[in-house]
């Protein structure tokens, strides 16, 4: 199979953060938001590989600030490393105040997707093909982050 660049599978969402999505607080629930990464980084692994997708894992969820309902929630999704049927998929969110641009990291997080065949069993995937120091030094660690997924498995 021939390796494809992180590039090809980048996928970025846009929402804007309405009172049904939120806590008594004001505040976009934590369940959408993790909604919505496994929802980002669902069609990054999908366009990685062109295969249906199932998450297998999410580890690595840290919330690092609040969005606020009116405010804009956008997501950054992109490949740091597949395997032989798995892909590590890193999610980036943010906020952005509508009126002003201005924007905060949110949260972030790792998932694990591994692609189905046509028997729905898991099928290879494309390698990933690392183009810039920040994709590689990604790419490398991810081998260390699927390493404490596997000793930790039950």
């Amino acid at each position: 199979m021939e390796p494809k660049a992180v590039a090809e599978s980048r996928t970025t969402m846009t929402e804007v953060v309405l009172p049904n999505d939120a806590n008594a607080y004001g505040f976009i629930l934590g369940g959408k938001v993790m909604h919505l990464m496994d929802m980002a980084a669902a069609v990054a692994a999908w366009r990685h590989c062109r295969k249906p997708v199932v998450t297998v894992s999410v580890d690595s969820v840290r919330f690092l600030s609040p969005v606020k309902v009116g405010q804009l929630i956008l997501l950054d999704a992109f490949l740091t490393r597949s395997f032989r049927t798995s892909m590590e998929v890193e999610v980036h969110v943010f906020s952005e105040d509508p009126l002003t641009g201005q924007r905060m990291k949110t949260s972030d997080a790792f998932l694990t997707f591994v692609a189905l065949g046509e028997d729905d069993r898991p099928t290879e995937v494309p390698p990933v093909k690392p183009e810039t120091p920040e994709e590689l030094r990604r790419y490398e660690a991810a081998m260390e982050r699927r390493r404490r997924r596997l000793t930790t498995k039950s």
